[in-house]
């Protein structure tokens, strides 16, 4: 899934859920759960470092969305969106942190996150494309509609 996906659906999760302690865990299961969903994904262990940004246009255009929306709603626990943003974010991070700042001790959580990807990598199904990205469309789509609900008012 791209960022901006885990982005929305982590901050849907944490404006739901009152405690940010189960909206940290809640919010990294969703990250696996939604990875198990057939995805592209534009990055990969041989992309090299003058591609992320990429990386950078995703978490501006995530983190845009949710400032947007919830700018129109000062009542929301924001607090607990920004746990579940983070924390949604956080398995994706570990892989980063594994692979391009070679910390090994992280490789049980990257196997697993790696296992939960259906397709092997440089697979065409692990493509950027919007064939197999129909999963983070409708997931984002979802995610911002429950957004909106939240802030319209009462």
């Amino acid at each position: 899934m791209i960022l901006t996906t885990h982005i929305l659906s982590g901050a849907a999760l944490g404006a739901n859920v009152e405690n940010p302690y189960a909206a940290a865990g809640l919010a990294i299961v969703l990250h696996f759960l939604l990875d198990l969903f057939p995805h592209g994904d534009y990055l990969n262990k041989k992309s090299q470092l003058r591609e992320f940004w990429k990386v950078a246009i995703d978490l501006a255009v995530g983190s845009g969305l949710v400032f947007a929306i919830l700018s129109q709603n000062l009542t929301l626990n924001k607090t607990n969106i920004a746990v579940g943003i983070i924390f949604s974010l956080l398995p994706d991070g570990t892989t980063f942190f594994y692979h391009w700042m070679k910390m090994k001790f992280l490789a049980p959580i990257h196997a697993f996150h790696q296992k939960l990807h259906r397709a092997p990598d440089f697979s065409p199904q692990r493509q950027f494309r919007l064939k197999n990205n129909l999963w983070d469309i409708l997931v984002s789509l979802v995610s911002l509609i429950i957004l909106i609900f939240l802030t319209l008012p009462s």
